[in-house]
């Protein structure tokens, strides 16, 4: 079925270049079909470069110019027109034949004139040509023709292309303008090369140049990608305040991100604050970045605070602000609400977009609740809005994670037709889905496929494949995944070692997974609630309440953020290890913080108290779940089954058998060995065989026999 992948969509699309020998080609040509995917996408939460402003003003001379070439020379225009009219998995051949006569006219001329012409990506293939033959005596660069490719490639958002290309270029070498560096240094921060940035941003200012404040921003990204690096921000804003450049919006929506990015809530707020103070009108960008702080943190009451003090100070809520509020009502388990923002968007006049759908798409399928995901994605079809690769891959990740093969195939074939050609976490996604105990081999076909269609292993693709062979048990695969991503450039990062513990975690092994840590801390990389997440599931496996109870101190000390998230697997660790006091004091948190608990947990808390027959605890819990709004579940009723069976009212069990029953349930095995055991216990046999007749008569006789083992148990009993 990697077929349906493999194969291009069904929907025409414009001509790309086909793959020359060059080493860079295939990621032009990933580079150009994403640029239009882009084009289809819904906005950006913000704009997707912080060139956009600087390049405006310049690219609207080159517009009036276009078409024009007359200010080439004969030699010059020939070779333009035998250029253009190549086909363009020609090109390489071409340039290599014409090699002489390309090194003997002027080369910006030419480079120029296919840019002014639209042929910007013919311009990129020269570029790329010249640059591998740098080696040639002959072959010259000088200063003009890097910074107007620089431009080109910054323009038209290649910054993969930009950032390979670059690298084989010794820029120290070159006098550039600050345009230019600014535009590769944001190719490095775009493809993850931060120290690269780094290194040239240092060089930059040491040859004397002024970064202006787009490169300011550049570099503030760059820090904020990277992690760790609050205290060179810190440093940068300093720094532009002694040289009097004021904050735009970029400057300030990208300080708070890099906040939200490290979950330095207070540092955000601060900030935020700070800015205001300094006579700063925040706008709708830096709202969002705000509204993205918190709602990563699941605090929608902090969120719903802001879009309040926007209203108050006339800045227009738009689709972005809207999603980052759907984001916190579904990071805090309010799935319903984050749906109702949808409602609210349309009656505002907004419309939601695909990210909006694509969240509460996302929600609804860790929610265990598939069918009312995949009925807003057909809704979402229905109100006219497209479902982006991000929306195809949140449904393909639900679907994997319940086994449903047939209507992932539909899914990738539905994806196909709509013209929608699958990304890296498309693949990434796929990875994943195999990474369950016995489908090591499908991990590695999957992988393979993923490199054959052009898609080179990326950071997250290791994290991804760590992570997978972790699942599957092979521990060694995963080390080497490790070794190979380091050997390759990439640097771990807080996801990598997420990987790792979550192998750890899945064999208890805790003394590993708190060396994991550790090295974390020692690299001053901040654990996330999902490596604490990690290490509670590590403890709880092996059965370290200790290790629980330490992680519990530092999370209600403060210490550790109480996300829903951690006070929820709180809640779930200590039920493994049967620690109902460790479970209740998580409950209350969870409750008090203005969470709302799932179906999960009330599940787990009612198992509990049934198992330790506090019969009123376990109804107060079954409450609770209607009153939030929950349907109880097979779980709940074996719960409170097994609570009455097991002390001695066996005609209450049976009640709740019948409720299950009448609330369209279907009981299992389960249920009816449930309540035959607590008749058998009061040496009711009849009433045993009566349940037992039922049981036959609803054509479980089939599962009974299949498992006969889990009701021989039952008939002993009656016998003793």
């Amino acid at each position: 079925h990697l077929h349906h992948l493999s194969t291009p969509p069904i929907k025409p699309s414009p001509i790309a270049p086909s793959q020359p020998n060059s080493a860079f080609a295939s990621s032009l040509h990933v580079a150009l079909d994403a640029t239009q995917e882009q084009q289809q996408e819904a906005p950006p939460r913000k704009p997707t470069s912080v060139l956009h402003l600087h390049l405006d003003a310049s690219r609207e001379k080159e517009l009036s110019d276009r078409g024009s070439v007359e200010f080439l020379s004969g030699k010059c225009k020939l070779l333009f027109g035998l250029i253009v009219d190549q086909p363009l998995h020609g090109l390489n051949g071409f340039f290599d034949s014409a090699k002489f006569d390309l090194l003997d006219v002027d080369l910006i001329s030419l480079l120029k004139a296919l840019d002014l012409s639209g042929n910007w990506v013919r311009a990129v293939s020269l570029f790329e040509w010249v640059v591998c033959n740098l080696n040639d005596e002959n072959v010259q660069l000088d200063n003009q023709i890097i910074e107007l490719m620089a431009r080109i490639l910054g323009r038209e958002s290649q910054h993969s292309v930009a950032s390979k290309l670059f690298d084989l270029i010794p820029i120290e070498e070159y006098s550039l303008d600050v345009r230019a560096y600014t535009t590769i240094l944001h190719a490095y921060s775009k493809n993850g090369k931060y120290e690269r940035a780094i290194v040239l941003f240092e060089n930059m200012k040491g040859l004397g140049l002024s970064p202006t404040l787009v490169t300011y921003n550049v570099m503030l990204d760059v820090y904020g990608k990277m992690g760790r690096s609050w205290s060179k921000i810190l440093d940068l804003l300093d720094e532009m305040r002694g040289r009097g450049l004021e904050f735009d919006e970029f400057t300030c929506s990208t300080v708070i991100s890099a906040c939200g990015r490290e979950s330095l809530l207070e540092q955000a707020k601060s900030f935020f604050t700070g800015l205001k103070l300094q006579g700063y009108v925040p706008g709708t960008v830096t709202y969002n970045a705000l509204l993205q702080v918190f709602g990563k943190a699941g605090m929608y009451s902090e969120a719903l605070s802001i879009l309040k003090e926007m209203e108050d100070s006339d800045c227009p809520p738009d689709s972005v602000t809207y999603n980052e509020l759907v984001a916190a009502y579904v990071r805090a388990g309010f799935c319903e609400e984050g749906a109702a923002v949808i409602e609210s968007m349309i009656g505002k006049g907004v419309m939601p977009n695909a990210i909006t759908y694509t969240t509460v798409i996302n929600a609804y399928g860790k929610a265990g609740k598939e069918d009312k995901a995949l009925s807003l994605f057909n809704r979402m079809k229905e109100m006219g809005c497209v479902p982006n690769v991000c929306t195809y891959n949140a449904i393909l990740a639900m679907l994997g994670k319940k086994s449903r093969s047939e209507e992932m195939i539909k899914l990738l074939c539905d994806m196909k037709t709509n013209g929608c050609s699958p990304n890296h976490v498309t693949w990434n996604t796929m990875l994943a889905i195999c990474g369950y105990k016995g489908m090591h081999k499908y991990v590695n076909r999957v992988f393979r496929e993923m490199k054959s269609c052009g898609f080179e292993p990326d950071r997250d693709t290791f994290n991804t494949l760590i992570s997978a062979y972790g699942r599957c048990g092979s521990e060694t695969d995963a080390t080497k995944m490790y070794e190979e991503m380091i050997k390759v450039g990439y640097t771990p990062c807080v996801t990598t070692y997420n990987s790792l513990l979550n192998a750890l975690a899945r064999r208890g092994d805790w003394r590993a997974a708190e060396s994991v840590i550790l090295d974390m801390k020692k690299k001053a990389f901040r654990p996330n609630e999902t490596s604490y997440s990690l290490m509670l599931h590590c403890y709880a496996k092996s059965g370290q309440v200790k290790g629980i109870e330490e992680i519990e101190k530092e999370i209600y000390a403060g210490r550790i953020f109480p996300s829903w998230v951690l006070l929820r697997t709180l809640v779930l660790s200590n039920f493994k290890c049967r620690a109902l006091a460790g479970m209740e004091r998580a409950f209350e948190k969870l409750q008090n913080g203005g969470y709302k608990p799932d179906l999960v947990v009330f599940n787990s808390m009612l198992s509990m108290y049934a198992k330790k027959s506090m019969h009123e605890r376990a109804n107060e819990m079954l409450h609770l779940i209607r009153e939030n709004g929950l349907e109880p579940d097979l779980i709940t009723y074996n719960s409170l089954m097994d609570m009455y069976a097991r002390g001695g009212e066996c005609w209450r069990a049976e009640e709740i058998l019948e409720q299950l029953q009448n609330s369209g349930g279907r009981p299992d095995l389960v249920s009816y060995n449930t309540v035959i055991k607590g008749f058998c216990r009061k040496g009711l046999m009849q009433d045993a065989i009566r349940i037992f007749s039922e049981m036959t008569m609803r054509e479980l006789l089939s599962m009974a026999f299949a498992k006969w083992g889990n009701i021989k148990k039952p008939w002993s009993t009656c016998q003793r």
